[in-house]
């Protein structure tokens, strides 16, 4: 049985893929050719998906298709997939019951509540739903204007950020914010209800375009004059209110109970899952780690297993790293036609021991191993690596190599069964989906990732999820005393993570990276 799932054709395109209730790839399309016109069907994605998976196109059962599919009538893709598919069943699943599949088809639960939330898809913006066994039921549902999402995209335009792609941005400066702004956004928001947001019209004017369309009255309870930018001094204020409102409706939205799974575009918020799971509200939070539109792929061939083929097997995701792999001849051919100097390292311990060197004299890495990773974050495969112990670490990746703010801070990477030493974070670490606490005894050596309030980002690593990676930690661990290491994503001015050799060579060069590891072959500079 072959399911193949196609997810976020108007914004972040993807295909997963499933293979006897095997999850065996998925992939964003933009990862590939390092461009994709929204709207258009991931046609390299596609052609990876089946590639992995060992099949043909005319071998596949069924092809499920996320809504929306197109800005105006969607009768071509359907057409496109009917001629590349021949002997598929082509089905159509909404948006959200996309979203909620993807939450809780692979979650360790088999009775939970969930909740999904985005800016739209479907004209849904929002839904709850009650979940057993391989049954979904929606519980309520939230739908245009009331859009949590659409309203944090305001506040992005507001700050000068770009809308739709940098309100994570607004989440790291928040953690520097008080709470004077809080009512004001929980008013706008939810308008004095006591638990489903309906939002407050008067803080917006629609004629009015850029700068998030906010009222006058929005600008008079900002302390501003009508239209005026937002002075730096409240930046902060500004984003922290908005935050800070956000997880109190969604602890309200989300209610109580015994386990809860979130998806959507909102559930990418790491301080709104980290809200949720320190509540007190639920025994057990379960974030998708891969939870905005590209992530529909994932819930587009899990509905369609439990659903069309009847099936009760649950689909484990055991890890993310469901993209592409080189092996050491295509790596080598692509270093060679670069004319780059380089060493090939025999044994992974090799591999480890020169990279804690390089580390440990307080050089930066980029780390390039096996699969790349699904979803928006480098877990270890597509990673760029520094030394807590090196006191410019965090200046030198903000400024020399990701060019970004200085407020937007780095992941703590620590052997899960070492993490509770150092932090105190909950288990949607492992996919650095929430964030944590560092504990005061190492306050000081942390202090250059930390966030307001010894907030830090963590991600835990199992053995069993990233052997390699895990063992690294460890050896820096023996080395230094100290097995965590900064972890950041290897990629340069907003372009998607490195997908191939060539992808990671380019990046090389163009910062200030000092080495590169891709499998066993190491360069330097």
């Amino acid at each position: 049985m072959v399911i193949l799932g196609i997810g976020g054709i108007l914004s972040d395109a993807a295909c997963a893929i499933l293979k006897d209730g095997k999850l065996v790839a998925a992939v964003e399309e933009r990862k590939l050719p390092r461009r994709h016109r929204d709207g258009s069907l991931p046609e390299q994605a596609v052609e990876f998906c089946l590639q992995k998976a060992g099949v043909e196109a005319s071998r596949v059962d069924y092809v499920a298709v996320v809504r929306p599919t197109a800005a105006g009538a969607d009768g071509d893709p359907h057409l496109a997939l009917r001629e590349g598919f021949p002997n598929s069943q082509v089905m159509l699943v909404d948006h959200h019951t996309a979203h909620a599949a993807a939450a809780y088809f692979v979650s360790p639960f088999d009775r939970a509540s969930i909740l999904t939330l985005d800016r739209s898809g479907d004209l849904r913006c929002g839904a709850r739903w009650n979940a057993s066994g391989t049954a979904m039921a929606v519980d309520g549902e939230l739908y245009y204007p009331d859009s949590l999402g659409r309203i944090y995209g305001r506040v992005t335009e507001l700050l000068g950020f770009e809308p739709h792609a940098d309100e994570h941005k607004v989440q790291w400066l928040s953690s520097a914010g008080d709470d004077r702004f809080v009512s004001l956004f929980e008013e706008l928001m939810s308008s004095g209800r006591a638990d489903w947001p309906r939002s407050d019209r008067s803080y917006f004017d629609e004629d009015r375009l850029g700068h998030g369309g906010f009222s006058e009255r929005f600008y008079q309870r900002l302390g501003l004059a009508d239209g005026a930018p937002v002075p730096e001094p409240l930046r902060a204020h500004v984003a922290a209110g908005l935050q800070r409102a956000l997880e109190r409706i969604v602890v309200r939205m989300a209610g109580e109970g015994e386990n809860l799974c979130l998806g959507g575009g909102l559930a990418l918020n790491a301080m709104l899952v980290a809200a949720l799971e320190n509540s007190g509200r639920w025994k057990n939070v379960y974030v998708q780690p891969a939870a905005g539109n590209s992530g529909t792929a994932i819930g587009a061939v899990t509905h369609v297993w439990h659903g069309a083929c009847k099936q009760s097997a649950r689909v484990r995701m055991d890890h993310l790293f469901l993209g592409p792999s080189y092996n050491a001849e295509e790596i080598k051919r692509v270093l060679e036609n670069c004319k780059l100097r380089f060493r090939y390292l025999l044994t992974t311990d090799e591999l480890i021991q020169n990279a804690v060197k390089q580390i440990n004299e307080h050089r930066i890495v980029a780390w390039m191993q096996g699969a790349m990773e699904f979803g928006p974050r480098a877990l270890g495969n597509r990673s760029i690596l520094a030394s807590p112990l090196d006191p410019y670490s965090t200046e030198n990746l903000n400024t020399f190599i990701k060019h970004r703010e200085s407020f937007r801070k780095f992941a703590a990477s620590v052997p899960e069964e070492l993490a509770g030493e150092y932090f105190e974070v909950g288990r949607n670490a492992r996919f650095l989906a929430t964030v944590g606490r560092v504990k005061p005894a190492h306050r000081k050596t942390f202090e250059g990732a930390l966030l307001g309030n010894d907030l830090i980002r963590v991600h835990t690593v199992a053995e069993s999820d990233n052997p390699t990676y895990w063992q690294l930690l460890h050896a820096a661990g023996r080395s230094t005393g100290l097995p965590v290491l900064y972890n950041t994503s290897f990629n340069l001015f907003g372009d998607p993570l490195v997908c191939s050799p060539r992808d990671a060579v380019r990046s090389f060069y163009s910062s200030g990276v000092d080495a590169l590891f891709v499998e066993h072959f190491l360069l330097q500079k």
